[in-house]
C-alpha cells in the first residue's frame, strides 16, 4: 500500500512495502523460492517465471518506491542484482550508437571502466565534474545527463533541480545516483530527474550483507525499457537478499539518524586539527557544498572525507583505529574507512582517507578516531 506523504520517515520505513494485513499471515512474508509458476493455460498473472518477476521483489520494489516518492503511486522500482547493474540498466537501456552521455568526471570509480564499455559502443562520452553544475557546460546534444551528488569520494554537491531543468530543455534524461544520500535524504524524483538509482548495499540496507541495486521512475515507457533490459541481461537478485534488504529497511531511519549524526559530531572534531586537509562533509556549514546540499537535501549522509599529508601518514591511522573496520564500500552500521588511492580508480591524494560513519556511540567512535591520528602523527 501506498503510504500518506503526511507520515514521518520512521514510520514509512517501518511500514513500507508491506501487503495488506490477512488474518493468520506474517506481516512480511518470507522469500519467495522459485524459479516457475503454475501457468497453466494462457499465459496471465503477475508471476510467470523467475527471472521476470517475484512476489519478494514486488513487496521490496513497493517498499523502495514508497521511500524514493511518497504518495506517488505513478513511480515504479525495479530491484537489481547490484549497483552497477541498475547503473547499466539506465546506461545501456537508454543509449544507443551515436548518442551522447555526461558523466560525472570525479564519481564512482568504476565509471572509468563504464565510459571505456560506452565508447565501444559508438556511445560520445563527455564528463565534467560535479561541483560548480560544470555538466551544463557539455550538455548540448546529450541524450542522458548522470549525476552524482554527493559525488563519491569528493563529497562535492550540484544543483539537482538546475541541471534537470537546463537538460530537459534540450531533450536530454537526467538519471541520478541516490547511493550516498538514500532516499531518506535525497529525492532526485521531486527535484527532476527522471531516474533515481542506487546501490542497496549501502546504507539503503546498511548492514554489509547483500549486493543490491534498484532504478526508480515515473514515467511507464522508460521503466518498461529498463525492465526490458533486466530480464535480457538477467541481473537480477536473489529472493533472500530481497527479503533481507526489505526486512533491513524497517530501521533505516533508526540508522541513518544515528550515523548522520556520529558523521558530524566526528567533522566538527577533526574540523580544528592541523595534521588534515581537505575536510569534507556537506553538514557543516562551512562546507563549499553545504548551501546547495541545505536547498536539496534532507540527512546529509553518513560519509566525511579527508587527507593525511602522506600514505604512509594515512596507513598507520588505518592501522591504529580499533573500533573502524578497513573496508570499502559505506553505509553500514559498523563504521568504515579506508585509504581511498589504493583503488587506483579515484583522483585523490595518497593520504585521502573516506570514512564512513557506522552506529557507535558518538563519543567512542570520535575518541578512536582521534587516538588514532595522533598515533599515526608521532
Amino acid at each position: 500500500m501506498t503510504q500518506s506523504t503526511q507520515i514521518g520517515d520512521g514510520t514509512r520505513a517501518v511500514r513500507a512495502g508491506l501487503p495488506e494485513a490477512s488474518k493468520n499471515d506474517p506481516t512480511l512474508p518470507g522469500p519467495v523460492f522459485a524459479a516457475h509458476f503454475h501457468l497453466p493455460g494462457d499465459v496471465s498473472g503477475p508471476y510467470t517465471y523467475g527471472r521476470d518477476d517475484n512476489p519478494t521483489w514486488t513487496h521490496l520494489e513497493r517498499a523502495i518506491g514508497e521511500l524514493e516518492a511518497p504518495g506517488q503511486e505513478a513511480v515504479d522500482t525495479l530491484v537489481f542484482a547490484s549497483g552497477m547493474a541498475a547503473v547499466s540498466a539506465v546506461l545501456f537501456s537508454q543509449l544507443k550508437a551515436g548518442d551522447v552521455v555526461v558523466l560525472p568526471s570525479d564519481g564512482y570509480q568504476v565509471f572509468p571502466l563504464v565510459r571505456e564499455q560506452l565508447t565501444a559502443f559508438g556511445i560520445e562520452v563527455r564528463t565534467a565534474p560535479t561541483a560548480g553544475d560544470a555538466q551544463l557546460d557539455v550538455l548540448d546534444g546529450a541524450k542522458l545527463l548522470w549525476i552524482e551528488t554527493p559525488s563519491n569520494p569528493g563529497l562535492d554537491v550540484c544543483d539537482v533541480r538546475r541541471l534537470a531543468e537546463a537538460a530537459h530543455a534540450r531533450g536530454t534524461l537526467v538519471a541520478v545516483d541516490n547511493t550516498l544520500a538514500t532516499p531518506l535524504g535525497q529525492r532526485p524524483l521531486e527535484l527532476g530527474a527522471d531516474f533515481s538509482v542506487a546501490s542497496g548495499t549501502k546504507q539503503l540496507t546498511g548492514h554489509g550483507d547483500i549486493l543490491l541495486g534498484y532504478v526508480s521512475c515515473r514515467d511507464a515507457e522508460l521503466t518498461a525499457s529498463v525492465r526490458g533490459w533486466r530480464k535480457i541481461v538477467g541481473a537480477i537478485p536473489g529472493p533472500m537478499e530481497a527479503w533481507l534488504a526489505h526486512r533491513s529497511l524497517a530501521t533505516l531511519q533508526l540508522r541513518a539518524e544515528r550515523q548522520n549524526a556520529n558523521a558530524l559530531a566526528l567533522a566538527l572534531a577533526l574540523r580544528d586539527r592541523d595534521d588534515i586537509e581537505g575536510l569534507r562533509y556537506p553538514g557543516l556549514p562551512d562546507d563549499p557544498s553545504h548551501k546547495i546540499a541545505a536547498q536539496q537535501m534532507r540527512r546529509f549522509g553518513c560519509v566525511v572525507s579527508f587527507t593525511l599529508p602522506t600514505r604512509a601518514r594515512a596507513e598507520r591511522f588505518m592501522d591504529s583505529l580499533t573500533l573502524v573496520d578497513d573496508a570499502t564500500s559505506f553505509g553500514g552500521v559498523r563504521s568504515t574507512a579506508e585509504r581511498r588511492r589504493r583503488w587506483g580508480g579515484d583522483d585523490v591524494p595518497e593520504g585521502f582517507i573516506r570514512f564512513s560513519a557506522g552506529a557507535e556511540d558518538p563519543d567512542d567512535l570520535v575518541a578512536d578516531v582521534l587516538r588514532a591520528l595522533d598515533e599515526a602523527a608521532a
